[in-house]
């Protein structure tokens, strides 16, 4: 992407202001957390948007700076306090991470007195610029909006997999939200490149299973990992048992056991970034249809505090496919807003 777009790119989407600060958080490989390439590449182009912005700022009056800190070595988890006191002080928060700092990030910028605004860029990649960040975010921000309403509106999803499988998601009693790839104002938080609307399933907490008892999600959920299918069965909202005789069953039953807040069912999410594509990296392949997460549910609306949120995705092209996505609407009427593990976008308009 030439310099010129990349600057007509930040002020759409993040609107720096005279007065303001602007902070780039960027995590570091340490001990045992090991470097790789495509780290060490996101580094350099943080490096790059960190001087970019640093010009902008000596032409429009506000101040940049950048904050490496020791990388968590896991999506989602709990970022020191130390790190998140200096970022609460900045009005823009811009973080390119090789783990994503989304929860935290949202936390901050969702807080009652919060000044700040951000976008988080977990394992971005410059080719992106050529993808996802070029999409038209006027059509995004629609698209988004219009799948909130929808979510908004439902009380049930049904998901039918590839693999034969189906999930029955209870989103009773839960608050959807949009990333429409807007950036502008104090409060905001998004994922970049952006584009989804999302929600939190029903969780069944103690504070309202009187009013509305247990959860409804259950059924199959199916993973691949590397070639690998694991099964995770669904009931109340939780993982319950792991179906599979490999290596990654062994480690994800392991994995689960050390905190079983991470067994919730956290998120039910759908991309519509028309100009992301399948490539394996959450961040993009999320933006282009159903993705389902596991762990903590709270920075979305949910009420599950966990370690970690770990999303998998699920459109035409990843090694297992949501085939069809249909939505129970609260008047009993349905809406296949997933049809071949493809987004109907003319549902949308």
């Amino acid at each position: 992407m030439k310099q010129e777009k990349r600057i007509k790119m930040f002020k759409d989407v993040f609107a720096p202001k005279p007065g303001e600060k602007v902070l780039f958080m960027v995590d570091i490989p340490h001990d045992d957390v090991k470097d790789n390439e495509m780290w060490k590449d996101r580094r350099e182009m943080a490096w790059e948007w960190y001087h970019i912005f640093t010009e902008m700022g000596n032409k429009l009056d506000f101040n940049v700076d950048i904050l490496e800190f020791e990388a968590t070595g896991m999506h989602n988890a709990i970022i020191p306090k130390d790190i998140i006191d200096v970022a609460r002080k900045s009005n823009l928060l811009i973080a390119m991470t090789e783990y994503s700092a989304s929860s935290s990030l949202i936390k901050i910028c969702d807080a009652k007195d919060t000044i700040t605004r951000g976008a988080s860029l977990p394992q971005v990649e410059r080719r992106m610029e050529e993808t996802a960040f070029r999409a038209d975010y006027t059509k995004v921000k629609k698209y988004a909006i219009a799948i909130e309403k929808m979510l908004n509106d439902a009380v049930g999803a049904e998901v039918s997999f590839s693999t034969g499988d189906n999930l029955y998601m209870d989103l009773r009693n839960r608050i959807a939200k949009s990333d429409t790839g807007e950036c502008i104002k104090t409060g905001q938080g998004i994922n970049f490149p952006s584009g989804e609307g999302y929600i939190a399933p029903y969780e069944a907490a103690s504070d309202e299973i009187d009013k509305f008892g247990e959860s409804k999600t259950e059924g199959i959920w199916p993973v691949s990992y590397d070639g690998e299918l694991v099964k995770y069965i669904i009931k109340n909202n939780k993982i319950v048992e792991i179906v599979g005789d490999g290596e990654k069953a062994e480690e994800m039953r392991e994995f689960f056991a050390e905190n079983k807040t991470r067994m919730n069912v956290a998120e039910l999410g759908i991309g519509c970034n028309p100009k992301a594509v399948i490539t394996g990296n959450v961040l993009e392949d999320e933006k282009v249809g159903l993705h389902i997460a596991y762990g903590m549910s709270s920075h979305i609306g949910g009420k599950v505090d966990s370690d970690m949120h770990l999303d998998t995705c699920y459109s035409k092209g990843c090694p297992v496919e949501g085939t069809t996505l249909t939505l129970i609407n609260e008047d009993g009427t349905k809406t296949e807003l997933i049809r071949d593990a493809m987004l109907r976008y003319e549902l949308l308009k």
